[in-house]
């Protein structure tokens, strides 16, 4: 069957979750989930497909790809994981959700997986390279799917466009470094699934991103 991908796009932000999965584990990647029928959503395609959760990864703990970490954890006792710089990102998302239209949002217990970047991950045949890729915020990491020729890169890259920086934690120098040295290093092939809009390739953006005009 090999690696399969499966994306959701939720909430107001359009933020884009990924369920990963190799047709028995699975692994669920910045659950933006926040309305019930954006849970049931998630948990049906978990349940028709016979998966079995094995991890939680973040990319990144901005509010839009956090919503639904509380109701992956109460749905599924399985490892939870974020980047250790990005700690302190999560923790702040329940002081100001009700202000983004989020009065519901429940905290996550804190993650017990604390990444630095340069892991290799392995659940059942899914195997993740993870890479630390700060400038969006702190403690961004991406998601390098070897066999899948795919990286999960949240809020890095998006198609002719990159993260913004003007959050806490966000800083341009250190984004440019982190696309430059870090994304633009993969194959060219490779296709990048992004946290918003559509899937691109890492030489696509090489050609043609905005980010190559600063």
């Amino acid at each position: 069957m090999g690696i399969q991908i499966q994306k959701f796009t939720f909430n107001p932000f359009q933020e884009n979750t990924y369920i990963i999965h190799d047709g028995s584990s699975c692994v669920i990647i910045d659950p933006g989930c926040y309305e019930r029928y954006e849970e049931q959503q998630l948990l049906a395609y978990i349940v028709e497909n016979n998966l079995k959760p094995e991890a939680l990864l973040l990319t990144h703990a901005h509010i839009d790809h956090v919503l639904g970490c509380n109701f992956v954890l109460e749905n599924f006792d399985i490892d939870f994981y974020i980047h250790e710089a990005d700690l302190e990102t999560l923790h702040s998302v329940a002081g100001y959700a009700h202000v983004y239209g989020f009065p519901g949002y429940k905290a996550p217990a804190d993650p017990n997986v604390m990444l630095k970047g340069g892991e290799s991950l392995n659940f059942g045949d899914i195997k993740v390279q993870v890479l630390f890729t700060p400038g969006h915020c702190s403690g961004h990491v991406v998601y390098v799917l070897e066999e899948a020729n795919a990286v999960i890169n949240g809020d890095v890259l998006f198609a002719g466009s990159f993260g913004r920086v003007d959050l806490p934690g966000g800083d341009l120098a250190t984004l440019k470094q982190s696309i430059f040295e870090v994304m633009f290093k993969l194959p060219d092939e490779t296709v990048i699934y992004c946290g918003h809009g559509d899937e691109t390739t890492i030489g696509a953006e090489k050609r043609s991103n905005y980010i190559l005009q600063f």
